[in-house]
This record gives structure tokens, sequence and C-alpha cells, in this order.
């Protein structure tokens, strides 16, 4: 393997680094690959116990409000800086280079954990089927058959994650379209019984918010974690065919989807299971098909959610390498990261954050429960963390655009009613860090998080100084889309 320096304006037939080989199609299945996993399939089911009936549907509406905001954000710089791992490259452009470099370290650090999260609950599922196979040797299954799709090709990598996602779309969309006819009063595959009909389950015990206002304030953290993956978006932008186009049509379309599809799903959840009877100790999609007749419900349901489990690891460890490579690009990590393979990939940027995912998969299988639900809330802190850094990034590149005479009309897209969407999303964001203060099962993610924030940017100004050399200086910057 030879390095190949990122060059400006990569032809998109023949790119002499990392290809543009994906188009709004892959985009799409990669961020709802991203997206829909454990935190619609399994966590649901304690945001609904905490929230409430309706709380839960409100907390995933301000969820889904928020991703509009960030997608909308994003959507501008995105085009802006077609390079690939683009988070931290926003930040270092149109905040500093020390912003930069922390958010990708923020974003790589929740996905290296998330990865072996989603083997060691892959690997537990399969026990269900397969009693005398130890957890860590499908994990190490698992795990080979991922850095085996990523390793091939960026093409290769979004046509088995378009696959992975559309396993997981239909059982969401089974679960809206055959839920929501039982709630009114339409079973074609099991007895009336006392299923609820309509919203009756929305009214407790407990009025609407049976656990007050706080249970919504509390959870829009963990609603946030489960939207996480949107943002993928933006790191597969240097291997998108004709950016302009591809990224807002992936955009509105990927909002427009999870919005359906989360909001929906988590009504019919709501609507169908006492608030009481939910939590983590079975997938409430498990429950709802088995109350509509669905035969084989947890089996079905079990195959879905590995499957969720690994797609989301599918797009993890895509964005994990991607951000080494960029990293790489800027002279923030070492040189080895940029070497690439000839059909274009990171392979030694994979591999070693394959050896991140491994080492969080090890801490996950030996540690106690509750290490395993800290590194969750890490990584829900990081994504947090690198939302509000593409907002802020996106504040500060239309000003200084505008500044440097840039005429906004000539944007190919725009983010709306400027500056109030950054603003209003950073806001949210800031808020959501606020409520976790508040959760007990949260807070440890702020204990671990600002620290490890402020440990990048000492190491950063340690490390470099006072150097302002940012990706903007190189030679190898990409500079379409700026007007």
């Amino acid at each position: 393997m030879a390095v190949q320096p990122a060059a400006p304006n990569r032809d998109a037939a023949h790119p002499p680094g990392l290809r543009r080989s994906m188009g709004p199609r892959h985009l799409v299945m990669i961020a709802m690959g991203g997206v829909i996993g454990s935190g619609l399939f399994l966590s649901s089911g304690y945001t609904i116990s905490q929230a409430g009936p309706l709380g839960a549907v409100l907390a995933y509406l301000v969820g889904a409000f928020v991703v509009y905001l960030v997608m909308a954000c994003l959507g501008e710089l995105a085009i802006a800086y077609p390079v690939s791992g683009a988070f931290h490259i926003y930040a270092a452009r149109s905040i500093g280079p020390a912003t930069g470099f922390t958010t990708a370290w923020l974003y790589w650090l929740c996905w290296a954990v998330a990865i072996g999260s989603e083997f060691t609950a892959s690997g537990l599922l399969m026990q269900r089927w397969f009693p005398d196979v130890a957890v860590w040797v499908w994990c190490l299954v698992f795990a080979a058959v991922l850095f085996g799709l990523n390793a091939v090709s960026a093409r290769f990598f979004g046509e088995s994650e378009f696959w992975f996602a559309i396993i997981k779309v239909a059982a969401i969309i089974g679960l809206i379209v055959l839920g929501g006819a039982a709630l009114f009063g339409f079973q074609p595959l099991g007895g009336g019984g006392n299923h609820p009909l309509l919203f009756e389950n929305f009214a407790t015990e407990g009025g609407l918010f049976p656990n007050g206002f706080t249970g919504v304030f509390i959870t829009v953290l963990a609603v946030f974690y489960a939207f996480s993956g949107s943002e993928l978006i933006g790191v597969a932008a240097g291997e998108t065919k004709d950016p302009a186009t591809s990224i807002p049509k992936a955009m509105r379309t990927t909002v427009i989807r999870l919005l359906i599809f989360f909001v929906g799903a988590i009504a019919v959840i709501a609507a169908t299971i006492p608030y009481t009877e939910v939590g983590l100790d079975e997938s409430p999609f498990v429950t709802v098909f088995s109350a509509v007749g669905i035969p084989f419900a947890a089996d079905i349901m079990n195959f879905v959610i590995i499957t969720a489990l690994l797609s989301a690891g599918n797009s993890g460890l895509f964005s994990c390498a991607r951000m080494l490579y960029s990293l790489a690009d800027e002279g923030h990590a070492p040189a080895a990261f940029r070497r690439l393979t000839r059909r274009g990939i990171p392979l030694i940027a994979l591999s070693v954050s394959m050896v991140g995912g491994v080492a969080s998969l090890i801490s996950s299988v030996v540690a106690p429960e509750t290490v395993y639900l800290v590194l969750v809330s890490v990584a829900g802190f990081a994504v947090v963390a690198v939302w509000m850094s593409i907002t802020a990034s996106h504040f500060f590149h239309r000003r200084a655009f505008v500044r440097r005479g840039g005429d906004v009309a000539s944007l190919t897209y725009r983010a709306p009613l400027y500056p109030l969407v950054p603003i209003l999303a950073f806001t949210l964001c800031v808020v959501s860090l606020i409520g976790i203060a508040l959760d007990p099962n949260q807070v440890a993610a702020l204990y671990f998080g600002v620290p490890f924030v402020a440990g990048c940017y000492a190491w950063f100004h340690f490390r470099h100084g006072r150097t302002r050399t940012t990706a903007a200086a190189r030679p190898g910057a990409d500079r379409t889309g700026d007007g």
C-alpha cells in the first residue's frame, strides 16, 4: 500500500484517494442504518416507562425536530466541504483547529465504544438459538463479517448497509401498520382480547404525564442518542457522487423517514403497551407483535434486532475509519492512517478502529453492567457534543462567507432561517446535557465526557502550540462549494 494524499476537486470518475462511489440511495440507507438500532428496538421501552406514553411521543418529536435542524446545518457544510470524515474539518475551518481535533476524537470514541456494544449484544441474542456457543465466538464472527464488508470497497459497504437497513425498515413498517390496525379494532392475525383501542393507554392513572414533565426532560438525551447516526451522511460526503445534488436529497429523505418511522413506531408502542409494563427486559416490538398475533414474534424480532445491531456497527466502523483517515490527512494522527488500498479503502485506519471496538467489547463483557451503561451514556454525550460542533460550525461558516463578500443566493444549498436554525439547535443540545444531570443513570456522561473534551483541547495545545494550521491551508484541502 502507498500513501495517497487527498487531492483538491477530486474527479468523480478517477479520484486518487477515497472513491466517490455512493449515490443518494446509499447515503439515505447509511444514515438510516446508523440511526435504527438498539435505541429504537430496545431502549424505547425505557423512554416510555420514564416519560409516559404521551411524554415519550413528545420526546421523540423533539428529537426529530433537532435532527432536522442539525441536518439543515450539515447540508450546507457538507456541500461546502465534501470531504470524508468531514465533521472535524467543518469545525477546524469555521471555529478553530483545537475544536476540530476534539470533535473528531469525540466522534471516533462514540462509535468505537458502540461497535463493541453492538457485537456483545448480538452475541447474547444469538444464544437464543445456539445456547452452547460462547458469546465471544459470535462476537468474532460478526467482527470479521463487518470488517470484510468495509474492507472491500465503499460501494460494497453502501450496498450491504442498504440491505441491512431494508430489513429494519420492513419491521418498523410492519409494527406501524399491524399495530395501528389493532388500535382501530382490526386484528386479522389474532383475537381481539383486551387490546386497547386508539389512545386509551395515554390516559394513565397519573394523568398525561404520570412521572411529571421531568420524565420527558431527562429522557431527551436518550432520545438524541437513539437518533445518532443521521449525521453519517456528512461522514460519507467525500465518497458521494455529485455531492451538491445527492446530499440535500438524501438529507430531506432521511429526516422525513425518521419522523415517520420513529414517531409512528413510538406512538403505536405507547398506545398498545401500558407504560408500567414496558422496560428493558424485552423489546417493545416483540410485545406488540405478540399482541397482534404475529406467529413466532420473538424469533422474528430476535433476527431483526441482531440485524439492526450489526447494521449500526457496520455504519459505526465506516465512520471510525473515515475519522482517523481525516485526522491523519490534517496531520493530527499518525500518517499511516492515510494509507489507502487500490480500492481507496483506509485499511490501517479501519483495522485500528476495529481494535478499538474489540477493546470496548472486552470491557462490556468482563465489567459490571453499570460500566456498560456508563459507556453508552458517554457515547450519547459525544454525539450531542458533535451536533453542537456542527451547528456552531455552520453559524460561523455562513457569517464568514458573507463577510468575504459571498452571495448567499449563489449557494447550491443553504440552511433556512439563518441564524435561528443553528442557534436553536445548539441551545436544545445544551438543554439535553443539562437534563442528564438530573438522572443518576446518565450523569456519569458528564463526569467522563467533560474531562475528555478538556483533555483533547489540552493535548492539542500542548502538541501543536498556537499553530493555526487547518485543513484550509493544506494543499489537499477541498474548497468546492464555498461559492
